[in-house]
């Protein structure tokens, strides 16, 4: 099951890449179905707080017409950074898949992890669902973009 859903999150990862994001994507589940779905949109809106797990935290609650996510677990391609820890925390999500670490950002256990704080609610996490694919997309992604650099 988790591999299903990170694959749901790397299919929106994708779509962030096609639009000149860096590949980060992202599903909410609630009950064993995808409530919602979202990717990095930091460049296309212009907002510094438009990563993929922001954007799927935000369609859920609309969806489900609560800011309280209880029961609902959240897929992510690259580990969640302290922002989005934070709003996972807020939101009550119950459990955080995460595929890719993140060695710059990581704060769901690389630099930080949330979960070690006492807070009104932990996230349970769980790290290195289908790594190296979720890996391979920002790799690739990044050698892409160092490379049109170079050529222009």
């Amino acid at each position: 099951m988790q591999t299903k859903f990170m694959r749901a999150a790397i299919k929106e990862a994708q779509k962030a890449a096609a639009i000149k994001e860096i590949p980060v994507g992202c599903v909410v589940v609630l009950d064993g179905k995808i409530i919602a779905r979202g990717h990095n949109l930091r460049i296309k809106l212009s907002d510094a707080t438009a990563h993929a797990e922001i954007v799927a935290i935000k369609k859920a609650g609309k969806k489900l017409g609560v800011w309280n996510l209880t029961g609902c677990e959240i897929f992510v391609t690259l580990e969640p950074c302290i922002m989005c820890a934070g709003a996972i925390v807020a939101a009550r999500i119950k459990t955080v898949y995460f595929g890719a670490f993140d060695k710059r950002f990581g704060a769901c256990g690389t630099h930080i992890n949330l979960g070690d704080y006492k807070l009104n609610h932990k996230a349970n996490i769980v790290g290195g669902v289908l790594e190296h694919e979720c890996a391979d997309l920002l790799t690739t992604h990044f050698k892409k973009m160092r490379q049109e650099k170079k050529e222009s």
